[in-house]
């Protein structure tokens, strides 16, 4: 198993906000299949003020250069990745070409020289 954390912002816009959470409480079933069918096996998606934090679990040899493109062969996911992208923007951080900034894992609970002490 591999694990990602990403980044991401909202509008400044409380309705934009709101509608967010609302979209994702009634996530669309072919979204999340799409997702599952890409080998991501865990997704949450934490909300701070604007900043947006998403923790993923995927397969091993997942790459994520290479899955999230396949994405859009579905024109149902295109659909919701557009109506989520009227509501986002990227943070200052991402790279060129990145909407969700990936970031860098600097601790884990789990690591030997965490376990130790």
């Amino acid at each position: 198993m591999q694990h990602y954390g990403f980044a991401l912002a909202l509008r400044d816009d409380p309705a934009a906000i709101e509608r967010y959470k609302a979209e994702h409480r009634h996530a669309w079933p072919e979204v999340n299949r799409r997702l599952r069918e890409i080998g991501i096996t865990q997704m949450k998606i934490f909300l701070l003020g604007r900043r947006l934090f998403m923790y993923m679990e995927a397969i091993d040899g997942f790459d994520p250069a290479r899955a999230f493109p396949r994405l859009a062969d579905d024109p149902r996911y295109r659909a919701w990745d557009a109506l989520m992208r009227s509501m986002q923007e990227r943070v200052l951080e991402a790279r060129e070409g990145e909407w969700w900034a990936q970031m860098e894992e600097v601790f884990d609970l789990n690591w030997p020289s965490a376990a130790q002490r």
